[in-house]
């Protein structure tokens, strides 16, 4: 099984959650479902693009291995190993969201209180993980690269949504939002 797939519905899906957190917040109105969705689909246009780089990445390594099918077989390797903490750590936030829109209003935004807020946190160390995963699993110096710039493209999704789209109009570089 080729873990490119799953990794990639993963990449997608976390993109568009994170054009909904550089979203949330800007906004005080109650009904804002069709703000949200335009934010998640920000999200995963940003990061549908980024994801372009560990793709390239992994195809210009395939292309200037000397064994094409022990690179690709050490890159699946890697890939599985980079699928393992990021599965386990997307099975945490869908119980939170699941525990959200599923419990009564009190106990769902103390699922989010001490679920998504703290997950959120944690991303960079899940991305972390699943490249020591990549490297630990057999895929070598080449899947943990691949694994690395994909990370880096996933965590750089939220703050170039911020700063394109929610960025305050009266805000100055180097000064929090200017008052008036």
């Amino acid at each position: 099984m080729t873990p490119a797939l799953p990794l990639a519905v993963l990449g997608a899906v976390d993109a568009a959650f994170s054009g909904f957190r550089a979203y949330a917040g800007c906004d005080a109105r109650i009904r804002k479902h069709r703000a949200t969705t335009r934010a998640a689909l920000r999200g995963l246009a940003v990061g549908t693009v980024l994801l372009l780089a560990p793709a390239v990445t992994a195809v210009l390594h395939l292309l200037t291995a000397t064994d094409p099918q022990r690179a690709y077989a050490t890159l699946t390797a890697g890939g599985l190993g980079y699928l393992l903490p990021l599965t386990l750590y997307a099975t945490a936030v869908l119980l939170s969201l699941g525990a959200y829109f599923l419990l009564p209003f009190r106990a769902g935004t103390l699922a989010v209180v001490i679920g998504l807020g703290p997950l959120t946190l944690l991303r960079p160390l899940a991305i972390a993980a699943a490249c020591l995963g990549a490297l630990l699993n057999g895929g070598g110096w080449a899947s943990f690269l691949v694994g690395a710039v994909a990370g880096t493209a996933m965590l750089s999704v939220e703050p170039l949504v911020h700063h394109r789209w929610y960025r305050p109009a009266h805000a100055t570089p180097g000064n929090a939002v200017a008052e008036h």
